[in-house]
């Protein structure tokens, strides 16, 4: 049984206290004043997350999915999908990370701010791929300026230098299938932007997982059953259970939604200590 994580009751919701001091300690990442509150929710939760130095690679996937593995309608409506718990969680992971990155598919159809505004904390940078210049920048990421935005497009589609609204564009040479993954991260990391939220969608987090470039993936399932819709994982078929990924996993309660929060790293230090 993995371990659970109850955040449903804590402070939340308002951007005073957000957590209190327990929420500033973890935005400061003042690890010896974490270690007063071991059983703390918030520092259970978010705690492994913001260890470590500022430039520890950390790339962490979330998507929300109904009950049968959607993330969406099939026409791409997706908002509301969660609960008001895991929008707060996802708000607060945009705090403790550098960077926000989204796909193309997720701006034309949910328009996100990519914003901090449910929690204490600054506003990410907010990375859009958008390979083949798809967005015309009338979306809200490249009308406001109140975070640095990047748009991520294939080499030939744009030149260093190049804006679109108030976004920068980087080109970045094209893989077999499309932006790589791993790419994306280490022209990331140059910019100094090394721990990266992967918000969606269901495509974009999939290539990130399928090129083994997430740390971890968190999966929030709601209780609510769509029959039809765009699927939340997709990767290449397996032929036998034993090729399946099966990373240590923990529990977090999310109001009536259940986050289940995979860690790859644990697994990669199992099987280097087997082997």
């Amino acid at each position: 049984m993995p371990p659970e994580i109850d955040v449903t009751a804590h402070p939340s919701a308002e951007p005073e206290p957000a957590g209190g001091v327990q929420w500033q300690a973890l935005l400061d990442g003042d690890i010896e004043a974490l270690a007063q509150w071991p059983h703390d929710p918030l520092v259970s939760l978010y705690g492994p997350l913001c260890a470590g130095p500022r430039d520890r690679p950390l790339v962490v996937g979330h998507l929300a999915q109904s009950l049968d593995g959607r993330i969406a309608t099939a026409s791409g409506i997706s908002r509301w999908l969660s609960g008001a718990e895991d929008l707060l969680h996802t708000h607060r992971m945009r705090a403790i990370s550098d960077a926000v990155l989204v796909g193309v598919n997720t701006v034309l159809h949910d328009d996100p701010q990519l914003t901090v505004r449910l929690c204490l904390g600054r506003h990410p940078v907010r990375v859009v791929i958008d390979p083949e210049r798809r967005l015309d920048g009338t979306q809200r990421v490249f009308m406001d300026d109140v975070a640095p935005t990047l748009l991520l497009v294939a080499a030939g589609f744009g030149h260093e230098g190049e804006r679109l609204g108030h976004a920068q564009v980087v080109p970045i040479e094209r893989g077999a299938c499309g932006l790589d993954p791993r790419e994306i991260c280490r022209v990331l990391a140059q910019r100094g932007l090394h721990r990266l939220l992967v918000e969606g969608g269901g495509i974009t987090v999939s290539r990130f997982l399928d090129a083994g470039a997430l740390h971890r993936l968190q999966v929030t399932v709601a209780p609510v059953i769509l029959g039809s819709g765009r699927p939340a994982i997709t990767l290449p078929e397996i032929s036998d259970l034993e090729q399946s990924l099966r990373p240590r996993t923990r529990r977090v309660m999310l109001g009536e939604d259940v986050m289940i929060e995979c860690d790859f790293e644990a697994v990669d230090a199992v099987q280097a200590g087997d082997g």
